[in-house]
């Protein structure tokens, strides 16, 4: 099982069009609504009990950061075990090593010795990998959406909690078709959320639909507007204004 499933925010547009209009305003603005650009439902590769939960829905969180950690008793005796097992025949190859040069022990003994030596550092290895799948970091920068599971509870395949990266947000925004070849990607439009938050904000066209909805005369158009200071939260409707011309 992978441990983080990702949904990323493509949303159907034709979808969208039915939530927002594409008429335009008196001032050639559509409506649009402001979307993460990524939505991430974290999970766990292994089953386990969880131990500890560092954040609570609304923390942000760094990419990397320890957000949960499953109880790891086992695999903590497992990683002391074989680091033993390693110090153990490391000592013998060293004890040995004169007694070859002296030729008290054959090269097959020898041999078979440092063989020991490399299989129980795979071991090791292996077991410092499966104490490390009991901590679980955050895959993106975000917001926490929501938490599906507390401490003490049981993890399978079911999510943990939800992330949500709003730097970059994305804008989705449908329009008529007669826009159609005037909105490019790449270009400029300002974005203005509606109350209680207000201003005006640049975003760039990173998508523009090649396919038409038929039934409403409409396609749709995606923007990126960053988000640095998480000022913005995602969910919101807003006006898009294309340049003119």
């Amino acid at each position: 099982m992978l441990s983080v499933k990702r949904i990323f925010s493509y949303s159907s547009l034709f979808i969208v069009a039915s939530a927002v209009t594409a008429s335009g305003g008196q001032d050639g603005s559509y409506e649009g609504l402001i979307e993460p650009s990524e939505v991430v439902n974290v999970g766990s590769q292994v089953r386990g009990i969880l131990e500890e939960i560092m954040v609570e829905r609304g923390d942000r969180v760094k990419k990397g950061q320890v957000i949960v950690t499953l109880n790891a008793n086992i695999e903590k005796a497992a990683v002391n075990l074989a680091r033993a097992r390693v110090e153990f025949s490391r000592r013998k190859v060293l004890r040995n090593r004169d007694l070859y040069k002296k030729k008290l022990i054959s090269i097959h003994d020898k041999d078979e010795m440092e063989t020991e030596l490399r299989i129980t550092e795979l071991q090791f290895r292996e077991a410092e990998a499966k104490l490390e799948l009991r901590t679980i970091h955050s895959p993106v920068d975000g917001v926490v959406v929501e938490r599906f599971l507390g401490p003490g509870e049981y993890v399978g395949e079911e999510p943990i909690m939800k992330i949500a990266r709003i730097d970059p947000l994305y804008v989705e925004v449908v329009v008529p078709v007669e826009k159609f070849g005037t909105i490019k990607k790449g270009m400029k439009a300002e974005v203005r959320p509606e109350p209680p938050l207000r201003g005006r904000y640049r975003a760039r066209v990173i998508i523009v639909d090649r396919v038409m909805d038929a039934a409403s005369g409409t396609f749709g158009v995606r923007l990126e507007l960053a988000n640095p200071s998480y000022y913005l939260p995602a969910g919101l409707k807003c006006r898009v204004v294309f340049p003119s011309g």
